[in-house]
């Protein structure tokens, strides 16, 4: 195992930018200190013949322009906050809405817009990097200074791990997640997969795909992915679930303690499998309905479908719901998360 570090362009601050690849097992991995973004992950199908199963850019230009979050880390608070605000204790939080009146990963100057230190490492065990950050107090609105890391590693065999940590010296609330676009058979688009989700219920969503606050059996609806079954088979469903979001964009419960590393999601595609374990109490399943225009690697647009996103996270809104799980952080509290993501062939 090894770990190639190069530049990788300029922001538009002057900032230079650095890539970082490194490579275990089978599998090849590229991170950038820009957003400290997952921008490459390279497997084999059951051939032999590798590709890249990640929707991103050839050049920093692309991450920098196009916000539709491709491989970032989003944050302060991943997905959306109705109307840009929450309560706090006695207070009542106002943030930086960015998608109409509410807030969406982390607002107009979120977590993925950031340049990230870096620090890569190499053992017997373990390759990759930890990408750090501090966020101050009145960041897009939210209260505290927080101290924030991203550590992307992967072991000997080649399972990819997303590590999240964070510190505050106030109460605030914090809800990381990475927005790869997924694609396993390098370039046919989202509807062929084959998903299955340890997911019994899913989080019902209204205006702006906000959730009510209801949790509904996805037994018997569109939203029932306990069973292997294919993206594109159900996404013209009448369901008005479906209609709300142009498809697949809520967040389901994921099975077990949150907490606790178990399963959450294996996909199937091109000969290339993915299975998904993670402690985070919930997985946004987005289809990629609104792709729009993005000139990606070797010239290509994406349009809509051309990937979809697994984004392990806390549920959305969740400072609004006093019956999610609790997303606020305390001083003298650490903040962890983890997501590792294992590749096969079929």
């Amino acid at each position: 195992m090894d770990i190639d570090r190069r530049p990788f362009g300029t922001r538009a601050d002057g900032r230079p930018v650095e890539r970082f690849d490194f490579s275990a097992g089978s599998v090849a991995v590229t991170v950038l200190d820009h957003g400290a973004t997952l921008a490459s992950i390279m497997v084999p199908d059951a051939n032999g013949d590798v590709a890249d199963i990640t929707l991103g850019f050839d050049t920093i230009d692309g991450w920098t322009s196009d916000r539709q979050f491709f491989g970032s880390t989003v944050g302060r608070y991943a997905n959306r906050i109705a109307n840009a605000r929450f309560p706090l204790g006695e207070q009542v939080i106002e943030l930086v809405p960015n998608d109409g009146p509410h807030q969406l990963h982390g607002g107009p100057g979120g977590f993925d817009t950031r340049a990230w230190d870096a620090e890569p490492f190499d053992t017997t065990e373990r390759v990759g990097v930890t990408f750090r950050l501090v966020s101050l107090d009145g960041d897009q609105g939210y209260p505290g200074t927080v101290e924030v890391s991203v550590t992307y590693a992967l072991d000997r065999v080649g399972g990819l791990s997303i590590g999240f940590a964070a510190a505050t010296d106030a109460p605030t609330v914090i809800n990381l997640a990475n927005h790869v676009y997924l694609d396993l058979t390098g370039g046919n688009g989202a509807l062929d997969h084959i998903l299955t989700l340890d997911a019994s219920h899913v989080l019902e969503i209204g205006e702006g795909t906000i959730p009510t606050g209801n949790v509904l059996p996805v037994a018997n609806s569109p939203f029932d992915f306990t069973t292997p079954t294919r993206i594109g088979d159900r996404l013209e469903d009448p369901d008005p679930q479906l209609a709300m979001a142009g498809g697949y964009d809520h967040c389901w419960v994921i099975d077990g303690q949150p907490g606790t590393l178990r399963r959450c999601a294996v996909v199937a595609a091109g000969g290339r499998t993915l299975t998904m374990e993670t402690t985070q109490p919930g997985v946004q399943f987005y289809s990629g309905n609104a792709i729009h225009g993005s000139i990606g690697r070797g010239g290509v647009t994406y349009g809509p479908r051309a990937g979809f996103c697994l984004e392990t996270q806390h549920f959305p809104d969740s400072p609004n719901h006093s019956s999610f799980p609790s997303t606020r952080l305390d001083p003298g509290d650490t903040y962890h998360q983890t997501t590792i993501m294992r590749f096969g062939t079929v």
